[in-house]
């Protein structure tokens, strides 16, 4: 049986499905046939202009990234600005375009489980807000997750420790408690909404990103919050899908972008 795009997609539906994203969200397949037959597929955080140039050239019919190229309604189609010529690229060259975004973030096993194991966290791994239970997915849904430490941490330890697993640039944080770190609480992408979440399940850590100025007030000296930055966050949600991919399309080739599409740069 040959792969296509939309036995592609239906797979992962069947594991994340779209109904569990946000209201606001616009995850599913953006542009493509269907039908179409797919062997080769790049995986990304955000399919870019240069993320389509790169499927291009390594002969992928598919990309699928975390983030939607289209998020709101596209009014034209004049290649105006890069979500234009991003979907116009896509179009011409035969390539769909797929998004797998808070469905993934809502599930057990996706993006903040990954951030966990990145940080090496095992231990009582929980959703930190669990919704209502969903009919079509079995299993528990939410935003965020906590967990243990398997040893308690000095904080400035436990910085170091964040910046260089998830290859932060810098970490934006809130004073420091002068206590040890075990319980540690983290959100994929924008997470200040988890906040009181976080407080109110003791977590002495809510690593995220997307803070403002006024939100880093709300700690009130009861949490450390750690802002490591939105692409830092979500940069590994390409092993997800991989993983998702690899065990039920054997002959199907899966290539991780090597394009790095972080808008926000760091002068050290």
């Amino acid at each position: 049986m040959k792969t296509t795009v939309k036995s592609i997609t239906q797979h992962l539906e069947k594991l994340v499905p779209l109904n569990l994203q946000e209201s606001y969200d616009n995850a599913g397949l953006i542009v493509g046939n269907p039908d179409a037959p797919v062997n080769r597929v790049l995986l990304c955080l955000d399919s870019t202009e240069d993320v389509i140039a790169e499927a291009i050239e390594k002969k992928c019919q598919m990309v699928i990234a975390h983030h939607p190229i289209v998020f709101k309604g596209l009014k034209k189609l004049n290649g105006s600005n890069y979500v234009e010529r991003t979907v116009i690229s896509a179009i011409k060259n035969d390539i769909a375009v797929y998004a797998i975004h808070t469905n993934l973030d809502n599930t057990l096993g996706g993006v903040n489980a990954k951030i966990m194991s990145k940080l090496g966290i095992t231990k009582e791994l929980e959703i930190l807000a669990p919704t209502k239970f969903n009919q079509e997915f079995e299993g528990i849904i939410g935003a965020g997750m906590i967990g243990l430490l398997e040893n308690t941490m000095e904080e400035l330890e436990f910085l170091s420790m964040v910046k260089s697993r998830m290859g932060a640039g810098c970490i934006k944080h809130t004073k420091l408690l002068n206590k040890k770190i075990r319980s540690v609480a983290v959100c994929g992408g924008a997470g200040s909404f988890l906040l009181p979440k976080a407080i109110k399940e003791r977590a002495d850590v809510f690593i995220t990103s997307d803070f403002t100025y006024h939100q880093f007030f709300d700690a009130e000296g009861k949490i450390l919050i750690c802002d490591i930055g939105h692409y830092e966050s979500e940069q590994f949600t390409h092993e997800v899908i991989s993983d998702m991919l690899a065990n039920n399309f054997q002959e199907l080739v899966i290539i991780n972008s090597t394009i790095k599409t972080n808008p926000v740069k760091y002068f050290l």
